[in-house]
């Protein structure tokens, strides 16, 4: 028990993870992993580091189950965190600082450093409390999930180092709460990133050419804003962002001066497919709109992720209704659905795993890469709490 200005150690242990700045862009996780060694050190568990390319360390900390045959449960965080604007922060973002509320504020405090330090704080008490479980658990710190974690899970679950851990089972990071409800993330859509290219006709501003980059492009340029408006009808219906399409177009480039006309002009878009979407169907649509535009356009793929299949929440899928009895004794309330963006889950997805993002951040205003990121130490302290009897229960066979 601690004293009433004493700080808990859990609380202690997060704010020095915190007060490591491992911000992009080119991160040095050298620290991060000195931090993360001591913590197994000081639990007496084994930790191993496997590179998935210079400077691209996964750290694996693992608490040894009595039946190493079953398939193991496997607790991922990533280590990395994305820019800060400091002059926007009212504390220094890597200061950890902790107000006369309890509220923390620094970067990756939601995201998702707390869950990293959770899953460690409830194995230091099965530790602690000399508890021993049918299933091995590791935990995972990954590193560059916030760039598309390509040399980090994307990697590491094509090693041998990843199989030898036998996994059956992932939890990974989901989203705060502004009340009692935790959203539960058991997909995700697929990312599509694209431009399209239109070259035509260049000359003097003065006159009016035929066959311009300009209005090829508008075309296409129109008919992906009117699919965006038709997603965006599907959100004033009552359904989530997570359910529906996100198109955007994000960047437009062209032109050298105003009295110019160019002879090629471009427009990117950010597309995030939901899982009903079949991405062949989009990319013939696509291609179908440039064609009708006219010679000289072009649809460029810059990145697609591979469609994953969602994680099943039915009665065919054991760790699902581990987790749910679990969340239903603790009367935690879930709301399932499929992540709006892609993380680190999607990789595991991919190789037929079945994973789950939860980040037990009840009543606390969703501040992810925002300025004063913040979470207070009794959120913390609960999701320790919370994680204690989840994983318990997912360890045992």
């Amino acid at each position: 028990m601690c004293s009433a200005n004493e700080e808990n150690k859990a609380v202690t242990n997060f704010r020095k993870y915190l007060q490591i700045p491992t911000v992009h862009p080119n991160v040095d996780y050298s620290k991060c992993v000195e931090f993360l060694q001591l913590q197994a050190k000081s639990m007496g568990l084994p930790s191993s580091v496997h590179y998935m390319a210079p400077k691209k360390p996964v750290v694996i900390i693992t608490f040894q189950g009595q039946k190493p045959q079953l398939e193991s449960l496997l607790l991922t965080s990533h280590m990395d965190v994305v820019p800060v604007y400091p002059e926007k922060w009212t504390y220094d973002p890597f200061l950890a600082y902790k107000d006369e509320k309890g509220n923390i504020y620094a970067r990756g405090t939601q995201d998702m450093k707390s869950v990293g330090i959770q899953y460690l704080e409830a194995i230091r008490r099965y530790v602690n409390e000399k508890l021993t479980f049918d299933r091995t658990i590791h935990v995972s710190f990954m590193p560059d999930e916030e760039i598309g974690g390509i040399l980090g899970m994307a990697h590491f679950v094509k090693t041998n180092a990843f199989r030898s851990l036998n996994v059956g089972f992932t939890l990974d990071e989901g989203l705060a709460s502004i009340n009692d409800v935790i959203p539960l993330y058991y997909g995700e859509r697929t990312i599509l990133q694209f431009y399209i290219r239109s070259s035509g006709t260049p000359g003097h501003g003065s006159l009016l050419h035929y066959n311009t980059a300009a209005e090829k492009l508008m075309f296409v340029v129109n008919k992906i804003l009117d699919w965006r408006t038709s997603e965006k009808m599907k959100l004033s219906q009552g359904m989530d962002i997570g359910q529906v399409t996100s198109v955007n177009m994000t960047m437009l480039n062209g032109g050298s001066q105003l009295n110019v006309v160019p002879p090629e002009l471009s427009a990117g878009f950010d597309v995030r497919m939901a899982t009903d979407v079949d991405y062949r169907n989009i990319l013939n649509t696509i291609t179908g709109w440039c064609q009708e535009s006219g010679d000289g356009v072009w649809l460029e793929i810059c990145k697609r992720n591979e469609q994953t299949t969602p994680t099943k929440l039915d009665d065919s899928n054991p760790w699902w209704l581990k987790f749910k009895n679990e969340c239903n004794k603790m009367g935690l309330k879930l709301k399932p659905s499929i992540c709006p963006a892609a993380g680190d889950s999607r990789y595991i997805r991919q190789i037929g795993i079945p994973a789950l993002g939860f980040s037990p951040m009840t009543y606390t205003k969703i501040l992810l890469h925002d300025h004063d990121e913040y979470l207070n130490e009794k959120t913390f302290l609960n999701g320790i709490d919370i994680y204690y009897n989840i994983i318990k229960a997912l360890a045992t066979e």
